[in-house]
């Protein structure tokens, strides 16, 4: 018996050395601030900062089944504003109709990724940064480049501002769910071990049968939704509709898959660590801000974007050595 657990907890280690690294750096980094600041741990901190960070998650984890096919998605930062001015719009119809509208016009954009990709063969860099653009426009444009503001009388603002049973934002707790069934699709269906075998080798997979141009439709159309979830939260939390936010947040989403342990080639990759990554680069701008209110140092919003790139290059080397020395130590 004792030699069977052990033998289950190494082959559990030496499947997941890639992820092992985000997580011993997110427990540090939470156990750095909890000893070192105040009001680091309390209900308003962490009611904020989860609020704030679900749609940088929920991004992320549609990214992270766009990368494990192999591909890329550089549109949801834009689509993130785009939906955040649809739902912005919808807001006066209630969460009932601004919800379902804002994830559907994300969809459809996921829609037209998946076309330009599958059907054309446009490769995935090139026809996501067209919608990247074309999404920003499409914001400017039924914005007048303005901010919309929502309708505060409507059920629309609980989403964003208010928590679930008093406990915890209603952002994370759909966020949670999205990430809970998207695990259960990747890891438990055969459309999930698809998409994992696309990224693996989309020749090899298309020789064997599986359904490749499902997969791959799959994701982008995802990824679409997703950023439309983001705008949604975008709209609901800061109180409108926001065409000229979302840039940089491809790039945000790229580093939590990459820091999750997640291949850039496709293949190989892991949701629970996406989800760990997006609040590892969530944590280090919240240490910071704690930092400066210490008044110890005094960072602009600049210094803090080296710093988290810094912090971000320190944490993919260490955690490619840890999971090159998994694969050394485990036999």
């Amino acid at each position: 018996m004792l030699d069977t657990t052990a033998f289950d907890l190494r082959r559990y280690l030496q499947g997941n050395t890639h992820t092992i690294g985000v997580w011993i750096t997110l427990i540090v980094l939470i156990l750095f601030g909890l000893m070192r600041y105040d009001n680091f741990g309390g209900a308003y901190n962490i009611s904020s900062f989860l609020n704030y960070n679900a749609m940088f998650i929920v991004i992320a984890v549609g990214m992270c089944f766009v990368i494990l096919t192999g591909g890329i998605d550089l549109s949801v930062g834009s689509v993130a504003a785009f939906t955040s001015v649809v739902a912005a719009y919808l807001s006066p119809y209630g969460i009932q109709v601004a919800l379902p509208g804002a994830v559907a016009a994300g969809l459809a954009i996921g829609a037209i990724n998946a076309f330009f990709v599958v059907a054309m063969r446009i490769p995935p860099f090139i026809a996501t940064l067209a919608t990247m653009l074309g999404a920003k426009g499409g914001a400017l444009v039924i914005s007048g480049a303005q901010t919309i503001s929502i309708d505060w009388g409507s059920n629309f603002t609980k989403l964003g501002m208010e928590k679930a049973f008093g406990v915890l934002p209603w952002t994370i707790v759909i966020t949670a769910i999205v990430v809970v069934g998207l695990w259960i699709v990747l890891e438990k269906t055969s459309l999930g071990r698809t998409v994992l075998a696309v990224g693996g080798g989309e020749d090899a997979s298309t020789m064997m049968g599986l359904s490749v141009i499902k997969a791959k439709v799959f994701v982008y159309v995802l990824s679409g939704g997703c950023a439309g979830m983001a705008g949604l939260f975008l709209a609901s939390g800061f109180g409108a509709g926001q065409p000229l936010e979302g840039v940089g947040w491809e790039l945000s989403a790229i580093a939590s898959v990459v820091v999750g342990g997640t291949l850039l080639t496709g293949g190989l990759g892991s949701l629970p660590a996406t989800v760990a990554g997006a609040l590892l680069l969530g944590l280090v701008f919240n240490i910071l801000n704690f930092e400066n209110g210490r008044g110890v140092i005094s960072l602009s919003a600049y210094w803090q974007m080296v710093i988290r790139g810094a912090f971000l290059f320190v944490v993919i080397v260490f955690q490619s050595r840890v999971a090159a020395s998994g694969k050394k130590g485990v036999v």
